[in-house]
């Protein structure tokens, strides 16, 4: 058996061997866990249909308002009030996760290849 084999971190020969790291790693969740909150908080507000629709959601995916502009419930139908919606939401959607990937992705490029 390799000498030092199955022994904890810094007994033996492998003095502090991975404490760096280790550290590294602590400060990085923390830092991620800190971007998490502020996504919790920072909103995107996306509209659509020439500003008719305004849909309002957080960097961690949560709809915070739906704002409809009193001249499109004058004229709309339901089925173009739906379509709206349903595009308004679908565009929050994505720039809440545009957000989020830049908030997140300089935090976690070290580890790009291992689903991070």
């Amino acid at each position: 058996m390799a000498k030092g084999y199955n022994r904890p971190m810094g007994v033996g020969g492998n003095k502090g061997g991975g404490g760096g790291m280790m550290s590294q790693i602590k400060k990085m969740q923390e830092q991620m866990a800190a971007a998490q909150e502020e996504l919790a908080v920072e909103t995107v507000t996306s509209s659509v249909g020439g500003g008719a629709v305004k849909i309002t959601m957080t960097g961690d995916q949560h709809c915070k308002s739906v704002e409809i502009s009193a001249d499109l419930l004058k004229d709309a139908d339901a089925e173009m009030l739906q379509d709206l919606i349903l595009s308004g939401i679908n565009q929050a959607l994505d720039d809440s996760r545009k957000l989020a990937e830049d908030k997140m992705t300089p935090l976690s490029g070290g580890f790009s290849g291992l689903g991070f």
